[in-house]
């Protein structure tokens, strides 16, 4: 790790008024390391998908689990990860949000959202664990 290089760790109860506490971390952040307004909406949205999905999917809603949150960034790339506490899922095989079948669904579209907002998405441990990046 380089000097130019910082780690921010949090660890949030499985309770879906987390996600105001992710939208805050977000706001400071977007001050502290200076992201730009158009970064940080792709990466509020991206990271309020992930909480999301680990709260309700992972966790499964359980209060007594918690997500693990951490930013890393350097001068090139933003680097977030959420961990659940859940068995994971098998990533590949979500359904395509916006094959014909799939449109009125309400299930299926988080994972495509932060695809689409994001530079990288990355599953690890089975699915428990994602990394979303933004480049800078």
């Amino acid at each position: 790790m380089t000097s130019s290089e910082q780690i921010q760790k949090h660890q949030l109860p499985s309770a879906i008024e987390s996600l105001a506490k992710v939208e805050q971390l977000i706001d400071d952040l977007k001050v502290s390391f200076n992201i730009p307004e158009d970064q940080y909406g792709n990466i509020l949205v991206s990271l309020s998908e992930a909480v999301n999905n680990a709260i309700k999917h992972g966790n499964q809603l359980d209060a007594s689990k918690f997500i693990d949150l951490s930013f890393e960034f350097s001068d090139k790339a933003i680097v977030f990860s959420v961990k659940d506490q859940g068995q994971g899922f098998d990533y590949n095989k979500i359904p395509d949000p916006t094959h014909p079948d799939n449109i009125d669904k309400p299930d299926g579209r988080g994972i495509f959202i932060m695809k689409s907002l994001s530079d990288k998405v990355e599953f690890e441990e089975n699915g428990s664990l994602v990394k979303i990046e933004f480049q800078r």
